[in-house]
């Protein structure tokens, strides 16, 4: 069932109530995290981009944005775990292969299939996992780095470099595992990340791992990952945006009776650039043809991120150095979605954003989206 008016609706006030006064527990505990994504699939927010004839939400490019700013505003790591699942989604719903779509497809939404996706390392040259075509399919061979969801995601598709130039993409499952002829995928046990632990990101290797053609979701070339690198420059934007909005919401409870003008002057001048900041990129429309424009955007909202959640921990004084916090969180979430699918480009517009003196915001041509106002784009009326 597709989501509708009244489920997105819904959405914020399911997020306060079942996510934000658990979020600590959520970026440290599994269990916690789990709950919260079930609470995602129960209002069928998990295949937001998956047509609606295959039981998805096919929301616009606006709604998705949307839900996942207020999805990281209130938790990074079920944004970044559900994230994971909504690309498999995307994916899939790409596919030519029908017998994937109808085995995955109308489970994704509401969460009765999780599936996860290990395509980064695809930007590596060469990529650490390689494939040969063998009879009857593919045989995998290496190590694929990082792979979120472990305990979560029955399946995962991963990406392995042909010799021709060219990667499949294939799906395989998300625990260690044998087959009759001794090959392997064995899965590494969780990584002691310094943030969103609980979403289990975990090292594969796969020793001779064969693939068959009836598990494989799509095969195009090498470069088609950096096109879509490119084109989707924006895409982890939205969650940094969420972040620096989380950050802006413990600054905006530090002072209840305003004693320190200041604490409000720094909120006013913060909160204003977010709106700037994610108006602009709000109206920005994919396209390779304006790349060099859209990476700044998102070094902008990666670097406010930072400044937001800096604020955060500033105003709580002593109390933000203590592992439940919820500025300690955010501020390492601030350091997460800096990374999160960074390429070499937004790494140097990033750093050149934090060593540039200018003051001046980047203000995108254009005005918003129509849509924008119909789903509570800004947070004008958020206020000390």
């Amino acid at each position: 069932m597709g989501l509708n008016s009244a489920s997105l609706a819904l959405l914020e006030p399911l997020l306060r109530r079942s996510v934000a006064p658990h979020a600590e527990k959520i970026d440290r505990q599994p269990e916690a995290l789990r709950t919260a994504l079930q609470e995602l699939g129960r209002v069928s927010l998990l295949a937001l981009r998956v047509p609606q004839t295959w039981g998805g939400a096919e929301v616009d490019e606006t709604t998705f944005r949307y839900i996942q700013e207020q999805i990281a505003r209130y938790s990074g790591a079920l944004a970044f775990l559900q994230a994971q699942h909504q690309s498999a989604g995307s994916m899939l719903a790409r596919s030519e292969n029908k017998a994937l779509q109808q085995t995955y497809l109308p489970c994704m939404g509401a969460g009765e299939a999780l599936v996860g996706i290990s395509f980064a390392h695809l930007r590596r040259d060469p990529s650490p996992v390689q494939a040969i075509a063998v009879p009857g399919g593919y045989q995998l061979q290496g190590v694929s780095p990082w792979v979120t969801g472990w305990g979560f995601f029955q399946t995962f598709i991963v990406a392995a470099a042909l010799p021709d130039g060219r990667a499949v993409y294939g799906m395989v499952p998300f625990q260690s595992s044998q087959q009759s002829d001794g090959s392997e995928l064995l899965c590494s046990e969780p990584m002691p990340l310094a943030v969103v632990t609980s979403t289990r990101t975990v090292t594969v290797q796969f020793n001779h791992w064969f693939l068959p053609t009836d598990q494989v979701v799509a095969i195009s070339p090498l470069s088609a990952q950096a096109k879509s690198d490119r084109l989707n420059v924006l895409q982890h934007s939205f969650l940094a945006l969420g972040c620096a909005r989380a950050g802006l919401d413990i600054l905006a409870m530090a002072d209840p009776q305003q004693k320190h003008p200041f604490i409000r002057s720094a909120f006013e001048s913060l909160n204003q650039e977010l709106l700037d900041c994610r108006q602009a990129i709000f109206s920005a429309k994919p396209s390779v043809e304006v790349f060099a424009e859209q990476a700044n955007l998102r070094a902008w909202a990666i670097e406010l991120a930072v400044r937001c959640a800096h604020a955060a921990v500033v105003v709580s004084r002593g109390a933000a150095n203590t592992i439940d916090h919820p500025a300690q969180r955010v501020y390492r979430e601030a350091l997460l979605f800096s990374v999160s699918g960074q390429t070499t480009d937004i790494m140097a517009a990033t750093l050149d954003r934090l060593t540039n003196n200018s003051t001046q915001s980047i203000v995108a041509n254009g005005k918003a989206n129509s849509n924008l106002e119909q789903i509570r784009p800004t947070f004008q009326h958020e206020s000390l």
